[in-house]
């Protein structure tokens, strides 16, 4: 590693040292609010429409998609 390389990447390394480092924030208290069954049911409902249905609507095509047409 030459010279240059070595200055170039410990200039690299010193601006990332300073940068702000954001921190999760995790709590270890219970919920304010129960969750309810309904609220419950709307996010179940709205993962399985966003993500499995689509999937499953590729993966059940998948055939057709083979073709060179």
């Amino acid at each position: 590693m030459s010279l240059s390389t070595a200055q170039l990447l410990r200039g690299v390394t010193g601006l990332t040292r300073r940068l702000p480092v954001q921190r999760a924030q995790i709590h270890f208290k219970p919920p304010r609010e129960e969750l309810r069954t309904m609220d419950v049911a709307v996010g179940l409902t709205s993962c399985f429409l966003c993500f499995l249905l689509p999937s499953g609507w590729v993966l059940s095509h998948l055939e057709s998609y083979k073709k060179w047409e």
